[in-house]
């Protein structure tokens, strides 16, 4: 597994070999994750569903484990519907599971389903109230959904967490800008541009405060979308 970060394709290699000497599903796995780091996504995920499903004696954890893994190689692939229904297979091992509930969620606004978004969400947070990925993804569907309230509440929760959240204050830009505060929107962004430098969240922020330049009913030039949710989860 650790070849696999390192030097996938040699992962890949020693999991062929280690399977054709009996590896059985181990080897399989560290195959299917190997996949992934050589951003063959939806052959990955393809695989860990079928491992999935072949490992019938292993416990409900380790099943789920790698369905959510096969998740996040869907929404890698660009098939958040996949990514969704990957994940609910793996609530259906796991009910209730935080970190599932926000995997799933993620998918869900990826795939524009808002609503299914908050009521993951909200699942989630009944019992981890202070779960600052969450808090997030929640602001994000609320504004997407056009409830800038409850959003800003979120966001405001996730920020009084980790006030130097990068994700948090890309968010509240959004939130502020929506609510008319321009120049609150500005100063997050600058801040997150202060904070990440050279990172994609810094090009997104000075991509939003561009477009605060341009007058309504003007389209700007075009340039990256700004983020409306946090990073995706982080992969196998």
């Amino acid at each position: 597994m650790t070849l696999t970060r390192e030097d996938p394709a040699a992962a890949r290699k020693l999991a062929q070999s280690w399977h054709e000497r009996g590896g059985a599903h181990p080897a399989d796995h560290c195959f299917a994750v190997a996949l992934i780091g050589l951003k063959q996504y939806k052959e990955a995920a393809t695989r860990l569903e079928t491992l999935a499903q072949a490992m019938v004696h292993a416990p409900a954890s380790l099943r789920a484990g790698v369905l959510d893994q096969a998740a996040q190689a869907w929404l890698l692939a660009g098939d958040p519907a996949r990514a969704y229904a990957a994940d609910g297979a793996a609530l259906s091992l796991r009910p209730d599971d935080p970190d599932l509930l926000v995997d799933r969620a993620e998918a869900a606004g990826a795939a524009g389903w808002f609503d299914k978004a908050l009521a993951d969400l909200d699942r989630a947070l009944k019992g981890h109230a202070d779960r600052l990925d969450a808090l997030i993804y929640r602001a994000a569907a609320y504004r997407e959904l056009g409830r800038l309230d409850p959003a800003r509440a979120d966001i405001d929760a996730a920020l009084k967490l980790a006030p130097d959240s990068v994700p948090a204050l890309l968010e509240r830009g959004n939130i502020r800008r929506l609510r008319g505060d321009v120049s609150g929107a500005r100063e997050d962004w600058m801040r997150v541009a202060a904070l990440a430098p050279g990172s994609a969240a810094e090009a997104a922020a000075k991509a939003n405060i561009a477009r605060l330049a341009v007058p309504d009913g003007v389209t700007p030039p075009p340039t990256s979308p700004p983020p409306t949710s946090p990073p995706p989860a982080t992969g196998p």
